[in-house]
């Protein structure tokens, strides 16, 4: 799974994309927004790394998303 950090515009938030291994689509949620549904990308307990990657990505940038 990959992860990429958006650059919101103006009114627009930034957004976290999540995609799979062929760079599919199957995540896009806000950044600010507190983490929910993670079970339904296998992330379920995986709220505190996910969160802690998220602070530290480089806007634009896409890179492989592995938790501990």
């Amino acid at each position: 799974m990959y992860i990429i950090k958006v650059k919101g515009k103006a009114k627009i938030p930034d957004y976290i994309q999540l995609r799979d291994e062929n760079f599919v689509l199957i995540a896009y949620f806000r950044a600010d927004r507190p983490l929910k549904d993670l079970h339904r990308y296998g992330l379920e307990g995986k709220e505190a790394p996910l969160a802690a990657v998220i602070e530290g990505l480089t806007f634009g940038k896409l890179q492989k998303l592995e938790l501990a």
